[in-house]
């Protein structure tokens, strides 16, 4: 098999394998294993493809960009990926979209930060995460992979607010009238003022904390140098 073709073989599998466990065969698997077997299985499976579709990855041959990279493109990526860092940092804090026994009594709470640019920051997290990776590293395979979790992670939370609003009723229902799924649509429509999108302290300072490890660690690991790394080193 050519590199492509089994680079775009494991980018199904990795995808289908998410939506077919946390959709279709959720509920039967979940009854017949319970819920803590589900878990691990769904772990396992999710593991197992990441790992193929990684390796597919590293397996491709070198490709030359599509189009240039200077400064100002790695400048823009970089505020792109600093802005993902806190969404995904304010996600992991009052989310009603996690699962949690309270999730129902979060979701009565006004949006504010991160849920008033969006009700998925963790899932808009991955697919800025995603675009932003394509826009320095403009190879075939890089489109492949980062759209592969850019569709996932948007595909995923459609798929979730069909599956908190049957778990959830009406908690979720209004969680979603009060928020949006794309981020800032509620506030270039005049719903929401733009105000209430200041992140709160543990999203703002989590979030950078976060891009600034995780910039450094890219280039420390022997990829690329990036984030403000680009420029101090």
């Amino acid at each position: 098999m050519q590199p492509m073709s089994l680079l775009i073989t494991t980018c199904v599998l990795f995808v289908g394998s998410h939506l077919v466990l946390s959709h279709p065969l959720r509920a039967p698997l979940a009854d017949r294993l319970g819920e803590r077997g589900f878990q691990i299985v769904y772990s396992v499976v999710a593991l197992a493809t990441f790992i193929m579709l990684v390796q597919a990855w590293r397996g491709m041959p070198a490709e030359p960009p599509l189009w240039a990279v200077g400064d100002p493109l790695w400048a823009f990526a970089t505020l792109i990926v600093l802005f993902a860092s806190i969404l995904f940092a304010g996600s992991l804090v009052g989310n009603p979209a996690l699962p949690s026994p309270a999730a129902a009594l979060t979701a009565q709470g006004a949006p504010r930060g991160v849920y008033a640019v969006t009700r998925h920051p963790m899932m808009w997290s991955f697919a800025l995460w995603a675009l932003a990776h394509v826009l320095v590293v403009p190879t075939a395979a890089q489109i492949v992979l980062s759209a592969t979790i850019a569709f996932l992670a948007l595909v995923g939370s459609a798929g979730q607010d069909v599956k908190k609003a049957r778990l959830m009723g009406d908690a979720w229902r209004h969680w979603a009238a009060r928020t949006s799924f794309v981020p800032f649509a509620r506030q270039v429509s005049g719903q929401t003022p733009w105000g209430d999108t200041i992140p709160r302290d543990r999203a703002l300072f989590g979030g950078i904390a976060l891009w600034l490890v995780a910039t450094w660690g890219h280039g420390a690991l022997g990829y690329m140098t990036a984030g403000i790394w680009r420029w101090l080193g």
